[in-house]
């Protein structure tokens, strides 16, 4: 199977495991992928009304792309910015470099993971028309377990609200409807966390049947050397992606929470079945 070039957006609610999905993808030899670029949530201007009115960039953007494209190893990309403060080019150009990056290594699919991104879908699929998007979703109470842990943790970086607990449930919640709003669309693929790290291989190949690519086995070994070069030094909360694939659904919901927040957390997620969501299917089968 020969695999054109193309862009695919991997997306999902934090700690879900777009992290290890990322990992394995990446460790594909026509695949490329990066750090987290997060370029939707710093063109977006949502705290700009006359801006986002437009449609122009946020003021932060440029900056941001100049530290991200450093990042990456490719500093000079951000002295050639469009001169047009609009989204659509500057969402164009952001592409198109990420498209060079991965021709000069030999490759030709872009895979972007930002989870985040997940709340800008409208803004990919009207810049990025052509892109496929990968969505992940885990279990809830597991999720906010991992969010709330994380926010204690690392709240200089996560910030505070993650800290309460109904933020965590609505974050989870809100995501999950995301996904299950966009599932019908034919360029869009849902994975199940539990289904992937149960039985990686056959996850991995309908995944990449609906990437384009041919499945490797090699993918499930070489995810552990090429997530070091996806994680930031600040992230450490990502580090157990090197290990083994295994479940890290754990007791940590029942060590986290007493018993009252337990029950309080599991009344709220009641109202979400995900097993009512379309199950993973190759794209034959759509």
């Amino acid at each position: 199977m020969k695999s054109k070039h193309s862009v695919v957006f991997l997306v999902g609610c934090a700690r879900s495991g777009t992290t290890l999905l990322q990992s394995i993808l990446a460790a594909h030899s026509q695949i490329q992928s990066f750090p987290e670029s997060k370029f939707f949530l710093y063109a977006v201007p949502e705290r700009q009304s006359k801006r986002h009115k437009f449609g122009l960039i946020s003021q932060r953007l440029p900056s941001h792309l100049k530290k991200f494209f450093s990042a990456v190893g490719y500093p000079d990309i951000s002295k050639q910015l469009p001169k047009l403060p609009w989204i659509r080019p500057h969402s164009q150009f952001f592409i198109q470099k990420l498209y060079q990056i991965t021709q000069e290594n030999g490759k030709n699919v872009v895979l972007e993971k930002t989870p985040e991104h997940l709340h800008y879908i409208d803004y990919i699929e009207k810049f990025v028309p052509e892109s496929k998007l990968l969505h992940i979703i885990r279990n809830g109470s597991d999720v906010v377990a991992s969010l709330y842990e994380v926010g204690h943790k690392n709240h200089k970086i996560w910030g505070k609200e993650y800290q309460e607990i109904d933020v965590c449930i609505d974050r989870w919640i809100g995501d999950i409807e995301i996904t299950r709003r966009h599932l019908h669309k034919p360029n869009h693929f849902l994975v199940r966390y539990e289904h992937l790290v149960e039985d990686p291989k056959a996850v991995i190949k309908q995944v990449c049947a609906f990437i384009g690519v041919e499945f490797t086995e090699t993918m499930l070994e070489d995810y552990r050397q090429v997530s070091q070069d996806l994680i930031r030094d600040r992230e450490s909360w990502k580090e157990t992606v090197s290990g083994d694939i295994k479940n890290a659904n754990s007791q940590k919901f029942y060590k986290v929470f007493d018993a009252a927040q337990q029950q309080y957390i599991l009344d709220r997620l009641s109202s979400v079945n995900l097993d009512e969501l379309s199950p993973l299917s190759t794209p034959g089968d759509r």
